[in-house]
């Protein structure tokens, strides 16, 4: 799905669809993965390559990282005051023009004539297979071995912006200062590495969407809201295979 027409698309809470109906599709060897336009379009991909792709959330003890960073986002809960935003630009010196994290709006119908816009908190998703580490020709993104963060290295860019291309969240900007590619790096130079435990955008959201951890510690919030039962649980775009490691809830 193209992350930029999220704007555009009405969808529904996956939570109407009955068990029933999900054990029939899972019969037939595929997982529902969203449900749109009132609920006369299913979006249904593979069972075995929706698990593939990250879906489902990964048992326990199979975090390839430890800590093992992600984020969790209960969009129910988003108001769009955007104070994730402005945090995340004060933080890390974000450019007016640029961004390291945004809000989309999509429409969902309810009665006719009337509809409610939900807001979607997107950033880099820090995948386990990341396009973008993949196609950058001077390894000047990587993904950490220790922490599993989608890192940038600025002097090594040459500007080419494959990776941006390559990016199946949009999650990327050129910095103009710099001449280089920038991203949502967890916080990990302005925060994370210097004692601090979240990131800037979570610690402002006032509304508690935004929940940071280690999702290989099971007495962390992340890992305990993840693996609540009857939990709806979602990643964007699955089936790119690209492994994301920030989720969506309903909770």
């Amino acid at each position: 799905m193209d992350i930029g027409k999220l704007q555009r698309l009405p969808s529904e809470d996956l939570s109407a669809i009955t068990s029933r109906e999900r054990r029939k599709f899972l019969r037939l060897g595929l997982t529902i993965t969203g449900l749109y336009l009132g609920g006369t379009v299913l979006s249904l991909v593979s069972a075995r390559r929706a698990e593939a792709a990250g879906g489902p959330v990964p048992a326990t003890g199979q975090y390839p990282y430890n800590p093992h960073y992600t984020m969790v986002l209960r969009e129910a809960r988003c108001v769009d005051c955007e104070r994730c935003k402005e945090a995340c630009k004060t933080t890390n010196h974000v450019p007016d023009y640029g961004y390291r994290t945004t809000i989309l709006e999509r429409r969902r119908d309810l009665a006719e004539g009337t509809y409610e816009t939900i807001f979607m908190p997107v950033l880099c998703n820090h995948c386990n297979r990341p396009p973008c580490v993949r196609v950058c020709p001077t390894t000047a993104t990587w993904k950490d071995k220790k922490t599993g963060i989608v890192m940038m290295k600025p002097s090594r860019c040459i500007g080419c912006k494959t990776c941006m291309t390559a990016c199946p969240y949009n999650a990327r900007y050129f910095q103009e200062e710099k001449r280089a590619i920038d991203k949502c790096d967890f916080c990990w130079q302005a925060r994370l590495s210097k004692g601090e435990t979240t990131t800037a955008c979570a610690a402002a959201c006032p509304a508690d969407v935004r929940i940071f951890g280690n999702l290989a510690d099971p007495k962390s919030r992340v890992y305990q809201l993840l693996h609540t039962p009857d939990t709806i649980v979602w990643v964007l775009r699955p089936e790119v295979g690209a492994l994301p490691n920030v989720f969506y809830t309903n909770a």
